[in-house]
C-alpha cells in the first residue's frame, strides 16, 4: 500500500510509536557506573569554548546510534549536582534558615533547570517539527522529526554556559552586584545579557546542525531583543541581580 501524504507532501500516520529512548534514558539515571563522566566534562568544557565541536560529535552520534539525542543521562545528572552545590553556596552566604535553604535548593533544581527546561524543550520541539522542517521532495523519502529528548539536550547544552556565568561567576561577584549604584546595575545587566545571548546562540547551533530543518536563524532573534532591552534596563536603574536574589533572600539584601 502506498503511503498517504498531506498537501505538503509529507507522510502522515494515525499511529504514533512511543519513543523507546526515554524510558531507557530514565533507567540509566540511577546507574552511575554506566555514565561516561569524562566525556560529559569534555562536552561541558567545549560548550564554553568551542560549542561547534560538540555538535559535530552530535552528528557522529546520529551515525552510530541512529538518534540525535544522548542516550547517556550523565550531563543532566552532573548539571543537577553542580546546581545543588552552587545553590547551597548561595544559601550559606545569604540565608539563615536550614529549612529555607532546602526550599531554595529544591526550587532551583526543579524550576530553574528541569521544569523550565522541559517547557522550553517542548516549545522548541513543537516549533521545529511544525514550522521549520524542510519539505520532503517526494513521498518515498523517510520523514525526519526532532526528538523531544534531543530538544531537551539542546536546552541542557545551552544552559551550562549560562550556569557558569549566572551561578558561578555571579556568585563571586554578588557582593558587588547586590549593592546600590550605577556600577552594580551595569555589571549585573551585562552578565545577564551575555548569558542569555549565549544561551540562544547555542540553541541556534543545536537546531542548525539538523539537516532536515530550515530557517533555524529564528533561534537567534531573541538575542536582538536582549541587546535592545539591556540598555533600557540599565538606564532605568533595574538591577536583575537584586531582583532575582530578593525572591529567595530578601532578608539579606
Amino acid at each position: 500500500m502506498l503511503p498517504t501524504t498531506s498537501s505538503k507532501g509529507r507522510t502522515t500516520s494515525h499511529h504514533v510509536r512511543p519513543n523507546p529512548a526515554l524510558p531507557q534514558y530514565l533507567r540509566r539515571i540511577v546507574k552511575w557506573q554506566q555514565m561516561d563522566i569524562e566525556y560529559t566534562f569534555w562536552q561541558m568544557l567545549h560548550l564554553c569554548t568551542s560549542p561547534k565541536v560538540v555538535y559535530q560529535h552530535t552528528k557522529y552520534h546520529k551515525q552510530t546510534k541512529n538518534q540525535w539525542a544522548r542516550d547517556d543521562p550523565a550531563f543532566v545528572v552532573i548539571c543537577t549536582l553542580l546546581l545543588a552545590v552552587t545553590s547551597l553556596a548561595y544559601c550559606a552566604a545569604y540565608d539563615h534558615s536550614v529549612g529555607h535553604s532546602v526550599f531554595v535548593v529544591i526550587s532551583v533544581l526543579l524550576f530553574h533547570f528541569l521544569v523550565t527546561g522541559a517547557v522550553l524543550a517542548t516549545v522548541c520541539w513543537f516549533l521545529t517539527n511544525t514550522y521549520l522542517r524542510e519539505e520532503a521532495p517526494n513521498s518515498h523519502v523517510v520523514e525526519q522529526r526532532v526528538e523531544w529528548l534531543y530538544a531537551f539536550d539542546v536546552h541542557c547544552n545551552s544552559f551550562f554556559p549560562m550556569f557558569v556565568v549566572l551561578y558561578v561567576i555571579h556568585y563571586f561577584l554578588s557582593p558587588l552586584l547586590v549593592a546600590h549604584g550605577f556600577i552594580p546595575v551595569l555589571l549585573s545587566n551585562l552578565l545577564f545579557m551575555v548569558a542569555a545571548s549565549y544561551y540562544h546562540y547555542l540553541n541556534f547551533l543545536g537546531y542548525d546542525v539538523l539537516p532536515f530543518l530550515e530557517r533555524t536563524t529564528f533561534f537567534l532573534y531573541p538575542i536582538g531583543i536582549v541587546i535592545i532591552l539591556s540598555p533600557i534596563l540599565i538606564l532605568s536603574g533595574f538591577n536583575p541581580t537584586r531582583y532575582f536574589m530578593s525572591i529567595y533572600f530578601s532578608r539579606s539584601l
